[in-house]
């Protein structure tokens, strides 16, 4: 049922609903392992680039814990600001994890004489610091948002006027990130069909191992890359339709349908997201991809 702020003896609750402790202690686990499994894989492979979805998976079992906590103190500020922000920045992250993986597989599919603009639509070693430097903007501008409102205590004269102002500070860095993640969304899709006249010659690049394998730098490496690239568009996909929620949601103020309901924020943000970091545990970027320390040597750029 949906409420206004609820009074309570010790101050005004900073939810304008009841929220559930039980499905906040499930999204947690759910979560938690997703994070565990995350670093497990981070370290098995040795895929330091990979901190960056270790960081957003914390981010996120480390939110809901958090949100546990405020389901049964919902007066208290410092925890209610801890998970809000955490559980709205780590997909941002995530974003940034598509753009890197999305670049260093064109880098070990394509032949370096064939990354034109006509194929990638951006400069192959530009993806990552164009895009990243647009989610660098989404992320800083979500985060103040995230903060003014966060900042807003309820009962103050104020409040309302610091929640929209928020609000709409937050809605502008999701839309740029809509902006630059659609564009790649497009680009990444797109490639899926101009990258399959280069399998051939990946397979006479590289030593073959059976039927499933080649030896890539010394190392053994599942050849099925396909199957990566399509769960980043997957994970595009579904972060793109988390963002146009968020939109909404912050669009829509704090008297909206999505402020005054919790069942919206758990499926079209915990469990759209979700997937985002589970798939990865499975189709782990260092089963696939060589080259995956904080920097492509110079001889594969």
């Amino acid at each position: 049922m949906a409420l206004g702020p609820r009074s309570h003896e010790t101050g005004t609750s900073f939810y304008q609903y009841d929220p559930s402790l039980a499905v906040a202690i499930v999204t947690a686990d759910l979560y938690g392992i997703a994070f565990i499994l995350t670093f497990v894989q981070w370290i098995r492979y040795k895929s330091w680039i990979w901190a960056v979805m270790v960081l957003a998976a914390a981010m996120e079992a480390v939110g809901y814990i958090g949100r546990c906590i405020s389901t049964q103190n919902v007066t208290e500020k410092p925890i209610y600001v801890l998970q809000f922000s955490l559980i709205i920045l780590s997909p941002v992250l995530m974003a940034a994890c598509c753009y890197i993986l999305f670049s260093r597989i064109l880098f070990l599919v394509v032949p370096r004489e064939s990354r034109t603009l006509r194929l990638c639509w951006v400069p192959p070693r530009f993806i990552t610091p164009i895009f990243v430097g647009f989610d660098i903007v989404a992320l800083l501008l979500q985060l103040s948002g995230a903060i003014m409102i966060s900042s807003a205590s309820p009962g103050d004269s104020d409040s309302a006027d610091k929640v929209d102002k928020g609000k709409g500070i937050a809605m502008a860095g999701v839309i740029i990130q809509l902006i630059a993640f659609g564009l790649f969304s497009v680009a990444a899709v797109r490639f899926n069909f101009t990258s399959k006249r280069f399998s051939k010659e990946l397979e006479q690049r590289y030593e073959q191992v059976g039927e499933k394998e080649y030896i890539i730098d010394g190392r053994v490496r599942n050849r099925h890359w396909p199957a990566l690239l399509r769960v980043v568009n997957l994970t595009t996909l579904l972060i793109l339709a988390r963002s146009i929620y968020r939109l909404v949601e912050f669009s829509e103020g704090s008297g909206g349908y999505t402020n005054k309901h919790e069942w919206p924020m758990y499926v079209f943000d915990a469990l759209v997201i979700y997937p985002c970091v589970a798939l990865f545990v499975y189709w782990h970027p260092g089963k696939y991809l060589p080259h995956l320390g904080l920097r492509l040597p110079k001889e594969s750029r």
